[in-house]
């Protein structure tokens, strides 16, 4: 991987998307300077800069089950198309009642790399796709830096309506749009799954994680490798953050580089 794709990533201003307008966003000044490269105490000279603890993955043996595993998925849908018309009738939680449009996510049925984050935005409401506002654009960046595609990969939510207000989701809705993800999971089979920010991390993995604590550490649940990291619209908020989710996003690559399809 060269450094020309870490830059790729971390040095391009970006604004905060209406997906997390609750806090306050940097001046673009603010934003600016903190993406400036020119410091080389900024951006590694090259990739073995980057420096971390390695956590090995999980051994194969521990088939904890995660928690999208507990509840019942929508076994009747054969393929992701069904489960996104599904989604398009759905009326199981009062989001239906404000929601423009359903967002079930997108990509490729046989990915070995899933994405999952909290909920759609502003910009994935109106579209019916996931991350396509600032945060999504972040996301597209990362995944060409790691020399993939959208087409490449599956690209989903916990929820697949948009909370009013970009709240987070409640209980009573994860619970009633868990069922679509878990069928998701169960159809595409990957061996390696993404999770981004908090919320998804605390819905599919343990109620009471913290994004800080487990981020970068594999977790191994229902047989597959879980990779939690920021959200990408902390790092808009937070540009520091970004060469963090790189080496998170190293892992990933390496795991995936070293494990038979």
């Amino acid at each position: 991987m060269r450094i020309k794709q870490l830059r790729l990533f971390t040095t391009d201003p970006e604004h905060v998307d209406d997906r997390h307008e609750k806090t306050p966003s940097r001046s673009k000044a603010i934003l600016e300077s903190s993406l400036d490269t020119s410091s080389t105490d900024r951006v590694p000279r090259t990739l073995n800069d980057v420096r971390g603890t390695v956590h090995p993955p999980p051994t194969a043996n521990d088939e904890t089950p995660g928690l999208w595993a507990t509840e019942p998925s929508r076994c009747t849908l054969p393929t992701l198309d069904a489960i996104s018309r599904a989604v398009a009738e759905c009326s199981a939680c009062g989001l239906c009642k404000t929601r423009n449009k359903t967002v079930p996510g997108e990509g490729s049925a046989n990915a070995r790399l899933i994405f999952v984050g909290e909920g759609p935005g502003r910009e994935e409401d109106a579209q019916g796709l996931p991350f396509v506002g600032a945060a999504g654009r972040l996301l597209d960046k990362l995944l060409l830096s790691m020399e993939l595609k959208r087409s490449d990969v599956f690209i989903g939510n916990v929820v697949k309506c948009r909370p009013p207000r970009n709240r987070d989701p409640r209980p009573e809705e994860t619970e009633a749009c868990m069922p679509f993800l878990a069928r998701q999971i169960e159809l595409i089979k990957p061996d390696v799954m993404v999770i981004l920010g908090a919320t998804a991390l605390r819905a599919l993995v343990d109620a009471k994680a913290r994004i800080t604590a487990a981020r970068g550490k594999w977790i191994r649940r229902s047989g597959i490798m879980i990779m939690p990291t920021f959200h990408p619209a902390a790092l808009l908020r937070d540009p520091s953050r970004k060469i963090l989710v790189w080496e998170d996003m190293k892992k990933v690559l390496h795991f995936l580089n070293n494990t038979p399809q």
